[in-house]
C-alpha cells in the first residue's frame, strides 16, 4: 500500500526533470458580478440597521429601561406590568446587539489585518457566524475579502462546524483523532470527498502525471485585488483550501526579495506553486518554453522552482513522511519524521575507516546475507541490545547462584553453547545490537528531565522520538512546550526538540526516574528510526494485518518494552499471546487469557491510578516522575492485545483507555479489518514487511520478530535460567554434572605443549608468533583474543562487528581475516590455525590455546579428572592453576578497544573460577593443618576475585586456625573497614560472632 501523501507534498516533491510542456493561457481574472455588488450592498443595509438602526430605535422609541434610583424590598412586590416586561426585554434587546455589534468590530479587524482566523467573542454563537457572512458580503468587491471565510450559503451552519480543520489542514495533520472528534470527522471527511472529486474532475492537471503547476500573481484591476482565496477557488474548487496554497509557498523568496508570511498579504508578481490538483488555463505547468510568457516571467518561476522543498532537504511545508509537525492538543495527536541535519565529521583511524552517517550497523547487515542470520534482529539495533544486555544479566545470574548453591563442586560454571536457530540468533544478537545507541538515549532523555526538574517546568507530552542516522535524536512533541533546556535545541519547528549526539555523548548518568519508559521501535523510515511513546496516546492504537504479521510485531514489542535500557519498571500485559516470552523478563511480563480477565485487572488499576494521581494533587504521570513526588505507581503499564476483541468488548476497551494517556497506560490491540472502535491511532502490517499508518503519513520498514527468531530468543533465556537450565535444579548438578565440563580441555602434560600459547589473565601476551605489523597489530591482537574466548566458533559477521562496531564493509573484513590466518600460520601437518567449520564460523586449532584454556583445564582435572583420585595430583594441579592467575582479563588493553566484551560473562566466569580454585587449594592445605598455605592462596585468589564472599569467610575460618587472636582481630576489621557505608553482610557477621566474638568491641574503639 503506497504512503498517502498530501497534494502540497507531492507536487513539492516532484523530480528535478522537466514535465511535459503544456501551452498556457492568457490570465482570465473573474470580474465583479451585479450580484456581487447587490449582496454587498444588502449587507451593508443589514449592519447599518442592526449596528445603528437598533439602538436609536431603542433610544427613541421606549428610553431608558432601567430604574432611575437604586433597588428596594419593595420592589418584590410590585405588580408585573406590561411596561415592566418590555423594560426587561429591551434590557435583553441590548445586551444581544452590544454583542453582535462587537462581532462586527472583530471581524472586521480581523478581515482588514489580514488575520485569517478571527478570535471568537464569548458565547456569541450564530451572532458572530451572521456578522462574519454579512462583513464579507460586504467587502466581497474588496481587496481584503480573501481572508475571510465563504460566504452566505454557510450561514446554517454551526459555529463550531465552521471552525474545523479544512481539508488542507485534515491532509497536512493526518493524525486528527477522527474517532475522537466525530464533528471534525464528519467535516473533514466532506471536504475530503469534494477534493477528491474535484481532483477527478481535472482536466488532465493531475498530480499523477508529476505536473507541478505555478501561478502568477496579477495586479489589481479596479477595485479586485487577485487573492488566495479566489486562486483556490478557481483552481482548486473550494477556496477553503487556500491553506494549501499558503503552506506550499510561505517563507519562500520572492521574485521582489520579499517573503509569503500571511495568507492575505500577496503582492502582484508573486509566484504560487500549486497543490498538483490544480487546475485551469491561468497555470503555467512548464515555464521554460511557454510561448504566452515571457523570458523575464520564465526565468522567475523556474528560479522559484528551485527552491521548493525538494530543493531545501524537505524542510517546508511538506513533511517528510508525508505529515508536518505535530500542533494543538492531545486530540490532535499525529507523527512525522523529523528534518535530518549532518553528521558532525569524525577523523578515520588508520585502522577503522569512519562509515558515512547511517551507515552504523548497516554495513555488516547488508554484507553477506549467505551467512545466513536472521535480518529481523540485524535490524533492530536497541532490541537486540535489550535482548543481550538482559541475556548477560541472566547469565551472571545463573553463575553467582550456581556459585553460593555449589556443594563440593562448581554447578553450571559454563553456560551452556547455543547450537543451530539458538546459536544463529546470538550472533545476531552480537551483530545488530546497539549498545551505545541505548545507552546515550537513556542518559538523554534523563538529563532533559533532570534539566526540566531544575527549571521547576513539567515533562512535556512526547508521542514519539526519532533516532537519526547520523546519531541527532528528535523528540516530537504533542504541543509546543517553549525552549528546551541546553544542550537541546528546538527542531524543525515548536513541536520537535533536537539533541545532537556530539550533546548527547557529554550527558553523564542523572539520578533521576526515566520519564519516557514506553518508547517502543516500530520500524524505520528513510534512515531514522521511530520510537513510539505508546503510554501517551490519547486512546488504542490498532494494528491490522494477517495473524502471523501482527503477532511478529507485537512480539518484537514486548521484548524491547521487557529487555530496554531506558525504562526502570513497568508491567507488559500480553492477552491472546506470548505465553512463551515470559521468561524474557518474569518480573515485567504477564500473561492472560482472555478480554474478560483483561478488562477485570485494568479496571482495578485504572480506578486505582486515578486515585493516585488524586491524592497526590497531579494531573498526569509525567508530573509524578520529576521532582520529590517520584514513586513506583507512576511506571507504565503496556497491554497488547493481539486479537480483536468484539464490538461491544471493543466499546467497553474504548471507554477504558479514554483516559489511559494521563495515567501511563498504553493499549496496542490487534485486528483483522481496519476499523476498531476507540482507536486513536490505525496501523498495519503488511505481507511485506511495511507498517503503514496513512493518518499519521507513516510508512515503515517494521521491527518484528517472527516465530522462528521468538523461539530461539526464548530458548537462550530458558538455557540460562538457574531454575531450569542444565545447570540448574532440573539438571545434572553437583560435581558429576556435564555442564560442568568446560566447552574446550587442552592436553596439560609435557607432550601437549601448544604453538601458540597466549597470555589473557593479566597481561596480553602471545608466544610462539612474531610481531604483526603496526598498523594492523592491535586488530590482529583483538581478533585472536575473541577467538580464544570462544573455542565454539565466531561467525565473521560478530568478528566484525566486534572489531568495527560502527561499521565495515565486506572488504576490509575479508582482508584482516587474511592477514590473521597468514599471522597464525599452519601447524607441521599442514593443517591452518584458523579454519572454517560447515556453518561457516571461525575456529582456531588446537595448538592454539591460551592461559584460559589451561586454567579451567587444570581445574576441571583436579575437582573432576585424575585430581579425584589422588591428593598430590590435585594439589599439584590446583597450585599450578592458581599460579596462572597474574590478573583481571586483559588488563593493559587499549582504551576504546575490546567493547564486545560487556557483552560477555567472561568478566564474572574467571573471577568465580579463581575463587573456587583458592578455596579448593585451601580446603586442601586446611586439610593437613596447614594454615599458613591456605592463606596464601585465599590471599592470591582474592587479588582476582576480592567482592568473593566465599573467599573471606574461608581467610576467616583459615586465620582462626593459626590460633593468632590479634592476627584475626585485624583481619576482622579489615573486612569491617572493606564493608564501608553497606555494613558487613549478615552471613559473614555471624561467622564473626562465632569465631571472635568481641570483634564488634574492636569496631567501635576503631570508631
Amino acid at each position: 500500500m503506497p504512503r498517502r501523501r498530501t497534494s502540497s507534498s507531492a507536487s513539492s516533491t516532484a523530480p528535478s526533470a522537466a514535465p511535459r510542456n503544456r501551452t498556457p493561457q492568457p490570465v482570465r481574472v473573474r470580474r465583479r458580478s451585479f450580484g456581487d455588488f447587490v449582496k454587498a450592498f444588502l449587507a451593508f443595509v443589514v449592519l447599518l440597521v442592526l449596528v445603528v438602526g437598533v439602538p436609536l430605535a431603542l433610544a427613541t422609541q421606549i428610553g431608558w429601561p432601567l430604574p432611575d434610583g437604586a433597588p428596594g424590598l419593595d420592589w418584590l412586590q410590585r405588580e408585573i406590568t406590561v411596561k415592566t416586561f418590555l423594560n426587561i426585554l429591551t434590557v435583553v434587546v441590548w445586551f444581544a446587539w452590544a454583542q453582535f455589534t462587537a462581532c462586527v468590530l472583530v471581524e472586521v479587524k480581523a478581515a482588514l489585518s489580514g488575520v485569517g482566523v478571527p478570535g471568537r467573542v464569548p458565547g456569541s454563537g450564530p451572532s458572530q457566524l451572521l456578522a462574519r457572512q454579512l462583513v464579507a458580503a460586504l467587502l466581497l468587491v474588496g481587496a481584503t475579502a480573501a481572508s475571510l471565510t465563504p460566504g452566505l450559503s454557510q450561514l446554517g451552519q454551526s459555529m463550531e462546524g465552521n471552525q474545523k480543520p479544512s481539508v488542507a489542514a485534515a491532509q497536512q495533520t493526518p493524525g486528527i483523532f477522527a474517532q475522537q472528534q466525530e464533528q471534525a470527522a464528519g467535516t473533514a471527511s466532506a471536504l475530503a470527498e469534494q477534493a477528491g472529486q474535484a481532483a477527478a474532475r481535472a482536466d488532465g492537471g493531475s498530480a499523477a502525471h508529476g505536473d507541478t503547476k505555478y501561478y502568477r500573481i496579477q495586479p489589481p484591476e479596479g477595485r479586485h485585488h487577485d487573492s488566495l482565496w479566489e486562486i483556490a477557488d478557481r483552481h482548486l474548487g473550494d477556496g477553503r483550501r487556500y491553506k494549501e496554497i499558503f503552506e506550499l509557498n510561505k517563507d519562500r523568496v520572492q521574485p521582489d526579495g520579499s517573503k509569503l508570511s500571511e495568507a492575505s498579504l500577496i503582492r502582484p508578481g508573486w509566484i504560487m506553486e500549486m497543490p498538483g490538483d490544480a487546475r485551469g488555463g491561468e497555470l503555467v505547468e512548464m515555464p521554460d518554453e511557454a510561448p504566452n510568457v515571457s523570458e523575464q516571467v520564465q526565468q522567475q518561476i523556474s528560479d522559484y522552482a528551485r527552491t521548493g522543498d525538494h530543493a531545501q532537504g524537505g524542510g517546508g511545508s511538506g513533511a517528510q513522511g508525508g505529515g508536518s509537525g505535530a500542533h494543538g492538543g492531545g486530540d490532535n495527536a499525529q507523527v512525522s519524521l523529523p528534518e535530518q541535519r549532518p553528521a558532525p565529521a569524525t577523523p578515520a583511524t588508520p585502522a577503522t575507516p569512519a562509515p558515512s552517517a547511517g551507515q552504523e550497523h548497516a554495513a555488516p547487515a547488508a554484507a553477506d546475507h549467505s551467512f545466513g542470520l536472521p535480518e529481523a534482529l540485524l535490524a533492530a539495533p536497541l532490541l537486540a541490545a535489550g535482548l543481550l544486555g538482559a541475556l548477560g544479566r541472566r547469565r551472571r545470574q545463573a553463575l553467582w547462584q550456581s556459585a553460593l548453591g555449589s556443594v563440593g563442586g562448581r554447578r553450571g560454571m559454563e553456560p551452556p553453547t547455543p547450537t543451530g536457530d539458538a546459536q544463529d540468533v546470538q550472533d545476531a544478537l552480537l551483530v545488530g545490537a546497539d549498545p551505545e545507541g541505548v545507552r546515550l538515549l537513556d542518559r538523554a532523555l534523563r538529563g532533559l528531565a533532570a534539566a526540566l526538574t531544575a527549571e521547576s517546568r513539567p515533562l512535556p507530552v512526547v508521542y514519539a522520538a526519532w533516532m537519526g542516522g547520523n546519531g541527532d535524536l528528535h523528540l516530537q512533541l504533542a504541543q509546543p512546550a517553549g525552549k528546551p533546556p541546553a544542550p537541546w535545541q528546538l527542531g524543525q519547528d515548536q513541536t520537535f526538540w533536537m539533541l545532537a549526539r556530539a550533546d548527547a555523548e557529554r550527558y553523564e548518568d542523572a539520578d533521576t526516574a526515566a520519564p519516557y519508559p514506553g518508547l517502543v521501535s516500530l520500524g524505520t523510515m528513510d534512515d531514522s528510526r521511530l520510537l513510539l511513546n505508546l503510554e501517551s496516546v490519547p486512546g488504542i492504537v490498532s494494528l491490522g494485518g494477517t495473524e502471523a504479521d501482527r503477532t511478529a510485531v507485537f512480539a518484537s514489542v514486548a521484548a524491547e518494552l521487557a529487555t530496554n535500557g531506558w525504562s526502570d519498571r513497568m508491567t507488559i500485559t500480553l492477552v491472546g499471546f506470548g505465553e512463551d516470552l515470559t521468561p524474557l523478563a518474569p518480573n515485567r511480563i504477564r500473561h492472560l487469557d482472555g478480554f474478560e480477565d483483561l478488562f477485570e485487572t485494568m479496571s482495578a488499576e485504572t480506578r486505582q491510578r486515578r486515585g493516585a494521581l488524586g491524592a497526590a494533587g497531579h494531573d498526569s504521570v509525567l508530573t509524578g516522575r520529576t521532582g520529590p513526588a517520584q514513586h513506583t505507581r507512576w511506571a507504565p503499564h503496556l497491554v497488547l492485545l493481539a486479537t480483536q476483541p468484539s464490538d461491544e468488548d471493543a466499546l467497553r476497551l474504548a471507554e477504558l483507555a479514554a483516559d489511559a494517556g494521563r495515567l501511563g497506560i498504553g493499549y496496542l490491540v490487534g485486528t483483522e479489518g481496519t476499523d476498531l472502535p476507540g482507536a486513536a491511532w490505525e496501523m498495519r502490517i503488511t505481507g511485506e514487511g511495511k507498517l503503514l499508518a496513512p493518518l499519521l503519513g507513516l510508512e515503515l520498514e517494521a521491527q518484528t520478530l517472527p516465530a522462528a527468531q521468538r523461539r530461539a530468543v526464548v530458548e537462550l533465556f530458558t538455557d540460562a535460567d538457574p531454575e531450569h537450565g542444565p545447570g540448574g535444579s532440573d539438571g545434572p548438578g553437583g560435581a558429576s554434572g556435564t555442564a560442568n565440563t568446560p566447552p574446550f580441555l587442552v592436553d596439560i602434560s609435557e607432550q601437549g605443549r601448544p604453538a601458540v600459547y597466549a597470555r589473557l589473565v593479566g597481561s596480553y601476551e602471545i608466544i610462539g608468533l612474531d610481531a604483526p605489523d603496526d598498523d594492523r597489530s592491535a586488530l590482529l591482537h583483538e581478533a585472536l583474543a575473541l577467538l580464544l574466548l570462544h573455542r565454539e566458533g565466531v561467525h565473521p559477521r560478530v568478528l566484525s562487528s566486534a572489531l568495527w562496531p560502527r561499521g565495515v564493509t565486506a572488504d576490509v573484513r575479508d582482508a584482516l581475516l587474511e592477514r590473521l590466518r597468514a599471522w597464525l600460520g599452519t601447524d607441521p601437518d599442514g593443517t591452518p590455525r584458523l579454519a572454517t567449520d560447515a556453518t561457516g564460523r571461525l575456529t582456531l586449532a588446537k595448538s592454539v590455546v591460551s592461559d584460559l584454556d589451561v586454567l579451567r583445564s587444570l581445574y576441571y582435572e583436579a575437582t573432576q579428572g585424575r585430581g579425584v583420585g589422588s591428593r598430590q595430583v590435585r594439589g599439584r594441579l590446583l597450585t599450578d592453576a592458581l599460579v596462572l592467575v597474574r590478573g583481571p582479563l586483559l588488563a593493559d588493553r587499549p582504551e576504546g578497544r575490546y567493547r564486545w566484551l560487556t557483552h560477555e560473562i567472561i568478566d564474572a566466569q574467571l573471577p568465580l573460577l579463581v575463587a573456587d580454585t583458592g578455596l579448593a587449594l585451601s580446603e586442601f592445605h586446611l586439610e593437613k593443618d596447614r594454615a599458613e598455605k591456605a592463606i596464601e592462596a585465599l590471599n592470591a585468589a582474592l587479588r582476582t576475585a576480592p567482592a568473593d564472599e566465599r573467599l573471606w569467610h574461608e581467610l576467616l575460618r583459615a586465620t582462626h586456625a593459626t590460633g593468632d587472636p590479634d592476627r584475626l582481630r585485624a583481619l576482622a576489621a579489615d573486612l569491617v573497614g572493606r564493608s564501608g557505608a553497606r555494613g558487613v553482610p549478615p552471613r559473614t557477621e555471624a561467622l564473626l560472632d562465632e569465631l571472635l566474638p568481641t570483634w564488634r568491641d574492636g569496631v567501635a574503639a576503631a570508631g
